[in-house]
C-alpha cells in the first residue's frame, strides 16, 4: 500500500453500461470527501453502441487536466482490455468483469498491475439487475483506495431517487457488494490509500454550464440554440433552470433561425446569447455580419470539436480561431474571448454581455470539448461582484432632450447613443445596407469612411481597458510558454510538478482575449525570451500565425495536437524538461 495525494481512475465499456453515471458519482463522492477533480470523457458519433470511457483526476489540489495513464481501469466489456489496458500505471489495478472479460494474467504479472476479476454481472443481478455492475465496480474502487462507503451511500441515494426505494435500495446493496468482496478475496488491504480531507464549498460543474450561469448572473434574456454536440449542454441546462429565471430559451429549427431569433430579441433591447459548434456557426455568419453592420449587441459561443464539415463532432480541438476572427464578409469589430476553465467560463459569460452592450458590437466565445463537457470542481460562484451595464442605452428622459435622433450618429468613441424600439422620437431603420446616421442606405464615398472609421472606433476604447495575457510562474524567465484556451489546465498543472530548478527558468502567457489583439505587450513578453514553446489543439499554430501577423514574431517551436484528444500531462511534462 502506498500514500498517494491524486488517484487517476477510469471505467470503460459500451454505451449504455452505465458508464457516465459511475463516473458522475465518483467525483461527486470524492469532492464531497473535500477532494477537486476534473474528468474528461471519451464517445464515439453514433446514436447507440460504440465504446465509452470516462476518466477523472481526483487531487488534493485543484485539478484542471487528465493523464494518459491511469492508476485504476473498470474494464466492463473484453474491448477495454484491447483499447485501454495499457493505459494503467505499473503497480495500478484492473477491476475486471470475469464473468464476460478474460485477460492474461502473465501479462498482468509482467506490467506489475494488480489482477482483480470480480463477478460484476453475477453480483449484480443477485442484488437486483445487471445493469448495477457499475455500481458493484464503484464500491469495488471505493475499498481499493481506503474510502468507507459512507458518501457514497448518500449519493448513490441521491443519484436514483427518482426512480424509487427499490432500485435506491438494489444500488445501495450493489455498491456494499462490490466494496465487500474485494475486501473478502484481495490480497493487498488498500490499493493505496489517500489522505482525509476537511469538506469545501465546491460544486462539480462543466464550463457549459458555468458560461450559463455567468450569463443569467449577467441579466441574459433570451437565448436560442439548435443542438449541436459538444454545445448543447448549455441549451439543457438554461431549458432546465428558464421557469425559474424568467428566462426566454428556444430550441429552433436550425442555425439560420437561432441566430436570427438572438438578433431580433437585441435588436429590441433584450441580453441575448446564442451557443453551437463550428459547424453551426458557419450558418450564423450572414446574421453575423449584419450585427455588425446594425451595431446590435449579442454573444455568440463556439464550443469547438474537430472539423472540417461534421468532422470529429464528439471529440476536442482548437482549430476555429482564424474562423472566428474573420467569419463574415466585410470588415467589423468584433471581441473574440476564451476562458480556459470552468472558473473563467463564468466570468465571461457575464462579462461578454456587458462588452455587447457597452461596444454595440459581436462578443464571440471559443470554448471546446474539453472543458465544455468536462466537469470540475470550483468554488462556489459568487455574484455579488457581477455589474451589469447597458452601456449608451438611452432613458425616455434622454431621448426627449435630442431633437434628431441618429442611431448611428458619428461619435468620437464610435459608439452612438441607442434607443430601442416603441421609444418615442427614437425612430430609425435598420438594415443590411451601409446607412447614414439615421440608417438610411447611403452609398456615398465619404458616409462610407466615415461610418467604417466610426465603428473600429469602439476597439480603441475597447482596448483601453481590454485584460491583457495572464503571466505564470517566473515574470522574469526567459524560457515563456504560449497557449489559450483549455490548454490552461494541462499547461499550469505540469508546471507544477516540475522541479523547482526547471520551474525558476519557465513563464508562461496565457491568452483569454484574442481579438482585438494585444500586440504591445505580446512584443514585450516574446521580444525578451530565448526560447518560446507555444501549444495548442490544431494543426497550423492558429495562435502563432496570429503573433506572427500582429507582431512579426515567428514562434519555430511549436508542441501541436489534432487528433480530437487533449494533452495529457505526461506531454507537457516532457515538452516543459525540454524546453
Amino acid at each position: 500500500m502506498q500514500n498517494k495525494n491524486n488517484l487517476t481512475w477510469k471505467i470503460a465499456g459500451e454505451a449504455g453500461f452505465g458508464i457516465k453515471s459511475a463516473g458522475m458519482m465518483f467525483g461527486k463522492i470524492f469532492m464531497r470527501a473535500g477532494y477537486e477533480i476534473f474528468d474528461f470523457t471519451e464517445y464515439p458519433s453514433l446514436i447507440r453502441g460504440g465504446h465509452n470511457t470516462y476518466q477523472l483526476v481526483v487531487d488534493t489540489r485543484p485539478v484542471n487536466s487528465v493523464f494518459k495513464k491511469n492508476d485504476i481501469l473498470v474494464a466492463l466489456n473484453q474491448n477495454t482490455i484491447k483499447q485501454n489496458l495499457a493505459e494503467l500505471n505499473s503497480g495500478g489495478a484492473l477491476i475486471y468483469d470475469s464473468d464476460k472479460v478474460k485477460v492474461s494474467p502473465a501479462k498482468l504479472k509482467n506490467d506489475h498491475v494488480q489482477n482483480i476479476g470480480i463477478p460484476l454481472t453475477s453480483i449484480a443481478k443477485e442484488a437486483g439487475g445487471e445493469l448495477m455492475r457499475n455500481v458493484v465496480a464503484l464500491g469495488a474502487t471505493m475499498y481499493l483506495v481506503g474510502q468507507k462507503l459512507t458518501i457514497a451511500n448518500k449519493v448513490v441515494k441521491e443519484t436514483f431517487s427518482k426512480k424509487g426505494k427499490k432500485i435506491v435500495d438494489n444500488n445501495l446493496k450493489a455498491l456494499k457488494a462490490g466494496y465487500d468482496f474485494v475486501k473478502e478475496n484481495s490480497k493487498d488491504e488498500f490499493m493505496c490509500q489517500l489522505p482525509t480531507l476537511a469538506a469545501k464549498d465546491n460544486i462539480f460543474i462543466t464550463a457549459n454550464e458555468s458560461m450559463a450561469l455567468g450569463a443569467v448572473a449577467g441579466g441574459l434574456g433570451f437565448y436560442a440554440a439548435y443542438p449541436m454536440t459538444p454545445s448543447s449542454s448549455i441549451l439543457h441546462y438554461l431549458a432546465k433552470i428558464a421557469s425559474k429565471t424568467g428566462l426566454v430559451v428556444k430550441h429552433a429549427e436550425d442555425e439560420i433561425s437561432v441566430a436570427n431569433m438572438a438578433l431580433g430579441a437585441s435588436h429590441m433591447g433584450a441580453r441575448s446569447m446564442v451557443a453551437t459548434s463550428g459547424g453551426g456557426f458557419a450558418l450564423m455568419t450572414e446574421t453575423l455580419g449584419l450585427m455588425g453592420l446594425t451595431e446590435t449587441p449579442m454573444v455568440l459561443i463556439n464550443v469547438q470539436r474537430g472539423g472540417p464539415a461534421t468532422g470529429l463532432p464528439t471529440w476536442t480541438e482548437q482549430a476555429d480561431l482564424q474562423f472566428m476572427l474573420h467569419a463574415a464578409q466585410g470588415d467589423f469589430p468584433r471581441i473574440v474571448m476564451a476562458p480556459g476553465d470552468a472558473g473563467e467560463a463564468f466570468e465571461m459569460g457575464h462579462q461578454a454581455l456587458n462588452w455587447a452592450d457597452m461596444y454595440q458590437a459581436p462578443v464571440l466565445i471559443l470554448s471546446d470539448k474539453l472543458i465544455g463537457e468536462g466537469n470540475t470542481t470550483v468554488p462556489r460562484f459568487n455574484t455579488k461582484n457581477v455589474k451589469i451595464n447597458r452601456g449608451k442605452i438611452l432613458t425616455q428622459a434622454q431621448l426627449s432632450k435630442i431633437k434628431e435622433y441618429g442611431r448611428y450618429k458619428v461619435t468620437p468613441d464610435g459608439i452612438s447613443p441607442r434607443a430601442l424600439p416603441g421609444m418615442k422620437g427614437g425612430l430609425f431603420i435598420a438594415n443590411s445596407d451601409e446607412h447614414d446616421a439615421y440608417g438610411f442606405s447611403n452609398e456615398d464615398s465619404q458616409n462610407r469612411i466615415d461610418q467604417v472609421d466610426k465603428r473600429y472606433r469602439k476597439l480603441d476604447q475597447f482596448r483601453k481597458i481590454m485584460p491583457k495575457p495572464l503571466i505564470y510562474g517566473n515574470p522574469k524567465a526567459k524560457k515563456t510558454v504560449v497557449f489559450w484556451g483549455s490548454n490552461k489546465g494541462v499547461v499550469l498543472d505540469s508546471y507544477v510538478a516540475l522541479p523547482d530548478k526547471i520551474k525558476s527558468k519557465i513563464r508562461i502567457m496565457q491568452y483569454q482575449y484574442l481579438w482585438p489583439f494585444d500586440a504591445d505587450f505580446t512584443k514585450k513578453i516574446l521580444d525578451s525570451s530565448k526560447d518560446i514553446l507555444l501549444i495548442e489543439n490544431n494543426p497550423n499554430g492558429q495562435l502563432a500565425n496570429l503573433i506572427a501577423q500582429e507582431t512579426g514574431i515567428m514562434i519555430e517551436n511549436k508542441l501541436l495536437k489534432y487528433d480530437g484528444r487533449p494533452f495529457f500531462r505526461e506531454e507537457i511534462i516532457s515538452a516543459l524538461k525540454k524546453l
